[in-house]
C-alpha cells in the first residue's frame, strides 16, 4: 500500500520579475520515483532546489508525512542530494565520502561502518573503498555520490541531472544501475532530467515542465501516447509538428489541411487552427498507405537497422521520418502514417 509522503501546494519561486516557477501542485507517494522533466530554464532545477531546501519559496508549502517542511533548512529535512558534478572530497577515500554525512550526524561507529558497507555492496563498489574519487571512473564516482545518499536512510532522494556528465555507454549502465536501486530499497525518489528517453525509462510518473509551469503530470505511457498539447507532443519526440486548419469532424476524428496536405487525426478540437504532431517512427514509406503524403528526401543518417530521414513536402515544408527501406538524397517517395497516429491540438 502506498500513501502521501511528499507534498507540494502551490511552491512558486521568483527571482525579481520572473517567476522560475509557478504554482507547482505535486504530491508523492512513498516509494514513487517521479521525475521533472523539460529543457533548460522550465523550472525543473528550481524545484529540486526549493524541495532541498537551498532556494526559499516565494509562495507555497513542502509538506513532509504531517510536517510542514519549507522553513526548516537542508540539514534538518535530512533528504538524500545527488548531484550533476557529484561534489566528492577528492582528498577522501570512498568510504570516508560515502560516511561523511553519517559522521556528521554522529551515528556510532560500528553503526556507521555497518551502513557504509551496505550501501558499498549496494551500488558495487567494495573492492574501491580505499580508493580516492580520481582513481575511479566517472561512472563509478556518481555511484560513490549515490550511495553518500542513500547511506543516510533518508525519507527522500533527490537527483538533478546525475547522469548528464557520463558518456552514452555509462548513462545507460547508470541508468539500470539507479533504476535497480531504487526497486531494491524503496525509496521516493525526485529526479530532474531534460532527457525524455531517461525519464521514460526510470520514473513511475513524469511532471512535464515549461516555463516554471507544469503542463502534464502522468505515467511514462500516458504522457508518451498522450500529450496534452503540443508543447509536451514536441518535447517526447512528436518532432513533426505542421500547422493546419480544421476542416471536418466526427467524434474524435478530425480532418485538417494545411501546408499544402489533408490528413485526419484525432483530437477534441471541432473548428479553427490547429498544430498537427505526428511521431517520425509513426510513418510508413510505401503506396496504399492511409495520410499519404509525397516528399523528396534531404538528408539520410544511419542508425544500425534503420535510416533517419530528412525530407520536404512539395510546398517545401521539413518533414522526418524512419524507415528500414534503403533510400538516398534526391529520392521522390509516398509517405503515410495510421490516423490514430495523428494529433491535433490547440496551435
Amino acid at each position: 500500500m502506498t500513501f502521501e509522503q511528499l507534498r507540494l501546494d502551490g511552491v512558486s519561486r521568483s527571482f525579481g520579475t520572473a517567476n522560475a516557477l509557478r504554482g507547482l501542485d505535486l504530491a508523492i507517494a512513498r516509494g514513487e520515483f517521479v521525475a521533472l522533466l523539460g529543457p533548460s530554464g522550465c523550472g525543473k532545477s528550481t524545484a529540486l532546489n526549493c524541495l532541498a531546501g537551498l532556494l526559499p519559496l516565494t509562495a507555497g508549502s513542502i509538506w513532509l508525512d504531517d510536517t510542514r517542511i519549507d522553513g526548516q533548512p537542508p540539514e534538518q529535512r535530512g533528504f538524500g542530494m545527488v548531484f550533476q558534478n557529484y561534489a566528492l572530497f577528492p582528498h577522501m577515500s570512498v568510504r570516508a565520502n560515502v560516511g561523511f554525512g553519517l559522521k556528521m550526524r554522529k551515528v556510532g561507529r560500528a553503526e556507521a561502518r555497518r551502513r557504509v558497507d551496505e550501501a558499498l555492496r549496494l551500488v558495487q563498489l567494495t573492492e574501491h573503498a580505499a580508493k580516492f574519487p580520481a582513481q575511479l571512473s566517472g561512472g563509478q564516482q556518481q555511484r560513490v555520490a549515490i550511495a553518500r545518499a542513500v547511506v543516510l536512510e533518508p525519507p527522500v532522494v533527490l537527483m538533478d541531472e546525475p547522469l548528464s556528465n557520463l558518456d552514452a555507454k555509462l548513462r545507460l549502465e547508470m541508468r539500470m544501475e539507479i533504476r535497480r536501486l531504487h526497486q531494491t530499497l524503496g525509496l521516493t525518489t525526485v529526479y530532474v532530467t531534460h532527457d525524455q528517453e531517461e525519464a521514460l525509462s526510470l520514473a513511475d510518473r513524469l511532471v512535464v515542465l515549461r516555463e516554471g509551469a507544469v503542463q502534464q503530470i502522468g505515467t511514462p505511457e500516458e504522457v508518451y501516447a498522450q500529450p496534452v498539447n503540443s508543447y509536451v507532443a514536441s518535447f517526447m519526440g512528436y518532432r513533426n509538428l505542421l500547422d493546419a486548419t480544421i476542416t471536418g469532424t466526427a467524434g474524435s476524428s478530425i480532418t485538417v489541411e494545411g501546408a499544402g496536405v489533408r490528413l485526419t487525426g484525432r483530437g477534441t478540437l471541432t473548428e479553427g487552427p490547429a498544430k498537427v504532431a505526428i511521431r517520425p517512427e509513426d510513418f510508413v514509406v510505401g503506396d496504399g498507405t492511409e495520410n499519404a503524403l509525397d516528399v523528396t528526401v534531404e538528408i539520410v543518417e544511419y542508425h544500425g537497422r534503420e535510416l533517419s530521414v530528412s525530407a520536404r513536402l512539395e510546398t517545401g515544408v521539413p518533414v522526418y521520418f524512419r524507415t528500414d527501406k534503403r533510400l538516398a538524397p534526391g529520392d521522390t517517395v509516398k509517405i503515410g502514417v495510421p490516423a490514430e497516429r495523428v494529433l491535433v491540438f490547440a496551435p
